[in-house]
């Protein structure tokens, strides 16, 4: 099976986990959803090994995978620390960035303009995800890299269908253009400052989320 068609696979799963139609405790039957997407088992047990690595689901002895729901207080939790270690590597790459990292950080910005011109939110999230990890190698943090990477796996259903809630996708690519200059100038501390409002999702714009996600599970119904 192709990368793109088991993401999208997964994040069907996903989508069904985060937005409430496949409920908390709900056994996922490997055979029922691969008869579903008309599919073999074996990527369907790769993706619920994948979503039991991030925390939506759990995988139990004889009983298969079971969903997980971590609840909006865990979600908040899970943002406010990754806007930390996001400021803390935006930081660092503005001042220890080469001119390797300075290219591939340009060259993942320039293809979430193209995504966000699309308007494909999830291929833009895809592209949004090169961009994030482009910032992450630019810091020259390895530690650093590997905590932001798994926090960042953590939160991808979340980070991902809060691009579809309004205009949301394109003050993204415009604050990533303020990122961009801040890190490339060199200015550790706009940069982090930026990083950090950039993902995190306090007030209005959590509210969004969670709001966006009990549209999705009504539309589901």
């Amino acid at each position: 099976m192709a990368a793109t068609t088991f993401h999208k696979l997964r994040d069907e799963i996903e989508n069904g986990i985060v937005t409430g139609t496949l409920a908390p405790g709900e056994r996922l039957d490997e055979v029922q959803l691969a008869n579903r997407f008309g599919v073999s088992r074996t990527p369907i047990r790769e993706a619920l090994i994948q979503l039991g690595a991030i925390g939506l689901v759990e995988i139990r002895p004889r009983r298969g995978a079971v969903v997980v729901d971590p609840g909006p207080n865990r979600i908040y939790e899970m943002f406010e620390v990754m806007a930390e270690l996001e400021g803390m590597a935006g930081a660092l790459a503005a001042r220890r960035h080469a001119e390797e990292d300075r290219a591939k950080l340009l060259a993942a910005h320039e293809k979430c303009e193209r995504s966000a011109t699309s308007g494909d939110t999830d291929a833009y999230y895809y592209d949004n995800e090169r961009f994030h990890n482009a910032i992450y190698e630019a810091s020259h943090s390895g530690f650093l890299y590997d905590q932001c990477a798994a926090l960042h796996r953590r939160l991808r259903p979340y980070r991902r269908l809060q691009l579809r809630v309004r205009n949301r996708m394109k003050v993204s690519f415009s604050e990533h253009t303020r990122i961009v200059e801040a890190i490339l100038a060199g200015e550790a501390e706009a940069a982090r400052d930026l990083l950090r409002s950039h993902i995190a999702v306090q007030g209005d714009r959590f509210s969004d989320l969670i709001a966006s996600l009990s549209r999705d599970e009504r539309k589901a119904v």
